[in-house]
């Protein structure tokens, strides 16, 4: 009578590992793992694929140390966002693995899904009504939601997420959230509930898209960096060779050093101007190839390219806003601007580029211009920009284009 468990019903030992096997299978069909049961840690690579830049490396790994962290603590709201493909669903399966192994019920759903399964509950075919399903999702002792910001944002949907967001704030419930989309994108209310430092942990995890190897740096979708890959400061040619005046090799050799050095820390503006073929291009490339090879690739697009793109996202059928593409451009880390000058001056495309110029002029992006025409020859409002010279270093290479003498 002095045992602890005196007057417990127990399982017997012979049946307890059947009995833990069917609740661990239990949980498991709540969970809605299914195939993704073998995303573990020790399957993970923290420091990714060989080959990846310093800073790139180092932010998988913290985000794996932090999923790590959080699996064993269960505490708070871990936020993890990046690119396709960089690890966010591996390291939250895993967190989510982890959590129903140590017999937590834990619900992962990507976010079109959880909102599919809200609408379903509607039906008379659904196992449980609608608020029976939403309570389910909403006081979960562990919610994963993948994929958050892709669903389609109807007033249903928003108001939902809200809802669910809100009562698991409120109640400091953990929750793990993963999401490809910048958090400045989020619904206002949404967004301001994320970027609680006290409850949040967020990291971004600059990583390429592991299923995409080819693509090691991680390229901006947009950009047009890998068609360069070749064009860096090692094989860049001062055409000593060639025959040209002094003051053309002087050109070549006072822009390369201004370039490199830029390379090295970017902040304010180039703007490099000369003929067709100078080498203008091969210099902004190298810039890029640089800050690409220590994990922060920037956005490299030909102005007639950019253009093309906003037109593009005016199509019925387009999968962007032209205010999101247009906002992942403007707000770029770093974005290298090929060929200004070369597209077509309709009012539209002037006015496009003058508020692209003017937002990163106010906010004193790192911005990189190449030209053929001379900064006077441009638009006012963008040569009013390019010779501030507080912001701005004009490079003006005067060597003819290559003709491969």
């Amino acid at each position: 009578m002095d045992d602890p468990r005196f007057g417990r019903s127990e399982i017997c030992v012979c049946r307890l590992r059947q009995v833990q096997s069917q609740q661990q299978n239990h949980l498991y069909q709540l969970s809605n793992l299914g195939a993704l049961s073998d995303l573990t840690f020790e399957n993970f690579l923290p420091r990714g694929r060989f080959g990846l830049g310093l800073l790139q490396a180092n932010s998988l790994e913290q985000a794996y140390n932090t999923a790590m962290n959080f699996s064993g603590a269960q505490t708070g709201w871990l936020l993890l966002t990046g690119r396709y493909g960089s690890g966010k669903t591996h390291l939250a399966a895993a967190i989510a693995n982890q959590s129903v192994r140590m017999g937590t019920p834990t619900i992962f759903l990507t976010v079109p899904d959880l909102l599919d399964w809200l609408r379903f509950s509607f039906s008379s075919g659904s196992d449980l009504n609608y608020e029976e399903r939403f309570n389910e999702i909403r006081n979960a002792p562990l919610l994963v939601m993948d994929d958050f910001g892709t669903q389609s944002t109807t007033a249903w949907a928003e108001e939902k997420l809200f809802q669910i967001i809100n009562s698991r704030y409120i109640n400091h419930l953990p929750t793990v959230i993963t999401s490809n989309v910048d958090i400045s994108e989020f619904e206002g209310r949404i967004r301001s509930r994320l970027s609680d430092p006290e409850l949040v942990s967020h990291v971004h995890i600059l990583a390429p898209d592991f299923r995409n190897p080819t693509d090691e740096f991680g390229h901006p979708e947009l950009s047009s960096l890998n068609l360069h890959a070749r064009q860096t400061f090692g094989n860049f040619s001062f055409r000593q060779n060639e025959g040209l005046p002094k003051e053309d090799i002087t050109s070549l050799s006072d822009a390369f050093k201004i370039v490199q050095e830029y390379a090295e820390n970017p902040k304010g503006w180039i703007s490099i101007h000369g003929s067709y073929g100078c080498g203008k291009t091969h210099l902004a490339a190298a810039i890029g190839n640089y800050q690409a090879s220590r994990g922060m690739p920037p956005l490299f697009v030909v102005v007639p390219d950019l253009l093309d793109y906003l037109r593009a996202a005016f199509a019925p059928n387009s999968g962007i806003s032209l205010d999101k593409r247009f906002n992942e451009i403007r707000t770029a880390r770093l974005l290298i601007l090929d060929d200004l000058g070369t597209q077509s001056a309709t009012p539209w495309a002037r006015e496009k580029l003058y508020q692209l110029f003017n937002y990163r002029y106010n906010a004193e992006l790192p911005t990189v211009v190449t030209s053929s025409a001379l900064p006077d020859e441009l638009d006012q409002r963008l040569f009013s920009r390019l010779s501030d010279k507080r912001l701005c270093r004009l490079i003006f290479i005067s060597a003819p284009g290559y003709s491969g003498k």
